[in-house]
């Protein structure tokens, strides 16, 4: 589906690179390396499926696990996320932070991520566009989810959002999309 490396950016300067996809015996692995903006980061978020490692190369990381304190890393320190735990991490340095891993198994990681920088490019106010992210929260439930998201939002609206873009053929756009892994 994509050709490597396959580099993706965001409005607020985020870079990530997917450099290549490898057989393993566990399943694909999928080798990224990243770019994070002073202050910038992803939001509080659980990959069911896939383990998440980055190496810093030059600046430092910040990460959190839900409900733990934050810590700080810097060059040369790797950070693993196992499947199913809530995290995030940011750039708390005032250099860019430039981090090397790899995400495993791949499954849709790289197309979800792709399409989730493309709803924060289109979206406004620092939020991603509510019609893609109900999309993609929704179909991909079973491999990704994020947290922040306030109630409201999350129980009324994008439900709401959901519907709405199926019934007016919004979610066309979406038509090749890979199947959600259960």
């Amino acid at each position: 589906m994509f050709s490597y490396p396959h580099t993706i950016e965001n409005k607020f300067g985020e870079k990530l690179s997917f450099i290549s996809v490898s057989n393993t015996p566990s399943g694909k692995i999928l080798e990224v390396e990243n770019w994070v903006q002073p202050g910038s980061g992803p939001i509080m978020h659980v990959h069911w499926r896939q383990d998440e490692s980055l190496t810093v190369l030059e600046g430092k990381i910040a990460t959190q696990i839900k409900g733990q304190p934050s810590i700080e890393l810097g060059v040369g320190a790797t950070v693993t996320f196992t499947k199913g735990v809530w995290h995030r991490f940011w750039n708390p340095g005032k250099e860019i932070l430039h981090c090397k891993g790899y995400i495993m198994p791949a499954d849709n990681i790289e197309w979800f991520l792709t399409e989730v920088y493309r709803a924060i490019d289109a979206g406004s106010h620092h939020r991603p566009d509510l019609k893609a992210m109900a999309f993609l929260l929704n179909r991909y439930k079973s491999e990704f989810d994020v947290d922040g998201i306030p109630t409201l939002v999350r129980k009324l609206l994008m439900p709401l959002q959901y519907q709405i873009g199926k019934l007016t053929g919004a979610y066309a756009k979406y038509k090749d999309a890979p199947s959600p892994i259960f």
